[in-house]
């Protein structure tokens, strides 16, 4: 009922903006021309045929409200698409305002999409006053069931009401209450128990919240629930697996799930990669005038080059080389050797200390990031010698170059920067990065480069 409600509104719509853009296109009240009433007729067919197609009546719960509006304006694309493809086929384009055409095309698109945010919005609401939810039974450890009724309890808009839990955790093993004194919720351990109040309170889900090698248990509870009519979802639990990226693609027709992998979209991306590029060009122009008095200190201070060149891994682990302004004296180290700089190293420059402790030697690196080798911000490219010795020492430090690595970092603006002495703190420094790469946006990026120029650039342990 529902659903063919909001199919007829939807061509409504497409009338209604064929209606007002009349008007204001020819100021002649609402009488539309033969050609006119073809065409608002066919985009109405395409409409109920095209719209379901993309999902479009599929249920918003619990999914991404910018992910589901994305649909609908594709979908309306598809629409306007297909009816400009048949006008210029039939040769009536001249016989078709243009402007008419494309008024009636924003404003029946734009009802469309209000209208559509505003019902998620409006059951939004009503499901966080209780109203329009889904009753939901979880099956799992302790552990991850607590973790998932945690989110349940965050979102109270997605709709889903937990009832009863099913604890897996096999007799004899620490278990046991732990759910029950935090959720509060009735925990059964007694399949046939399970199975039966499930049935007799008509619950619409069952969430099987449980590990990628509980195949037989999956199976268990799929075979007892195989003539009910319930939602029944696998949630793997995959908290030991902390690279994991969390995605779900088809690869060949099947369903792949990513355990380790790119972290984000490229389209996602294309925000942070338009903000790093002109960053960087006003970066270099801006403070040319500063190149130009570090560069001549350097050569009257000291002798050898301005700059400083060293091979780093970049996105991928694709080798780049990095550029600093030199801030030691020339010297040659063994193959596969690399001393870090210590508090008075004498390889050290008088002018290289103050370069290095206020980060004016790592400004040559927004050449690297207008040239796209690097980012404004994420995790800080270490030395190929460091990378060999820390890959096998600290679990997920490779993991840091599935993005670009930048000159600002999580890390950094929490205190890490400098030397690494101690395993301690490159591990430090390795989760701050990879909280990073897991909750990335845009915004969190603008966040770090407004404390990084709010705390400035001079660190304690850069020596």
């Amino acid at each position: 009922m529902f659903r063919n409600t909001a199919r007829c509104l939807d061509a409504l719509f497409v009338i209604a903006g064929a209606l007002i853009a009349h008007r204001l296109r020819f100021a002649t009240g609402y009488e539309l021309a033969d050609d006119e009433r073809l065409l608002i007729a066919f985009n109405c067919v395409l409409v109920l045929l095209l719209f379901p197609m993309f999902g479009f009546y599929e249920t918003w719960r619990g999914k991404s409200l910018p992910a589901m509006l994305g649909r609908v304006v594709l979908a309306w694309f598809a629409v306007v698409t297909t009816s400009l493809v048949l006008v210029f086929t039939l040769h009536r384009m001249d016989a078709v305002s243009r402007l008419w055409f494309g008024y009636s095309t924003l404003i029946s698109g734009a009802l469309i999409v209000a209208t559509k945010c505003i019902a998620h919005l409006m059951l939004r609401t009503a499901r966080r006053h209780g109203l329009n939810y889904r009753t939901v039974a979880v099956v799992g450890t302790p552990g991850f069931t607590r973790t998932l009724l945690s989110h349940l309890e965050l979102a109270p808009h997605a709709g889903f009401k937990p009832v009863c839990v099913f604890d897996t955790t096999q007799a004899g093993e620490a278990s046991p209450d732990i759910i029950a004194r935090m959720s509060k919720l009735p925990v059964l351990r007694d399949m046939d128990g399970f199975v039966a109040k499930v049935r007799e309170e008509h619950i619409n889900e069952v969430w099987l919240a449980l590990p990628l090698s509980e195949e037989r248990t999956i199976y268990r509870f799929t075979r007892a629930f195989q003539n009910d009519f319930i939602n029944l979802r696998f949630i793997p639990d995959t908290r030991s697996m902390t690279l994991f990226s969390h995605s779900l693609v088809e690869v060949l027709g099947l369903p792949t799930i990513n355990l380790c992998g790119a972290p984000h979209p490229s389209p996602q991306l294309w925000p942070k990669i338009v903000f790093d590029r002109l960053f960087a060009l006003a970066v270099l122009i801006i403070l040319a005038p500063l190149f130009a008095v570090i560069a001549v200190a350097i050569k009257t201070t000291s002798p050898g080059p301005v700059f400083f060149t060293q091979m780093r891994k970049g996105i991928d682990g694709r080798p780049f080389g990095i550029y600093k302004f030199r801030s030691m004296t020339v010297h040659h180290e063994e193959a596969g050797n690399l001393t870090q700089a210590r508090k008075g190293d004498a390889r050290v420059t008088k002018l290289g200390a103050f370069l290095r402790r206020t980060s004016l030697d790592e400004l040559p690196q927004f050449y690297n990031v207008l040239i796209g080798q690097m980012s404004v911000v994420g995790p800080r490219p270490h030395a190929l010698e460091h990378d060999d010795l820390y890959k096998d020492l600290v679990y997920g430090y490779m993991h840091r170059y599935r993005i670009k690595p930048g000159i600002t970092g999580w890390a950094q603006v929490n205190g890490y920067r400098g030397a690494t002495a101690k395993i301690e703190k490159m591990e430090a420094r390795v989760k701050f990065d990879l909280f990073y790469i897991h909750n990335w946006s845009f915004w969190f990026d603008v966040k770090i480069v407004l404390i990084t120029l709010l705390k400035g650039f001079v660190g304690r342990n850069a020596y």
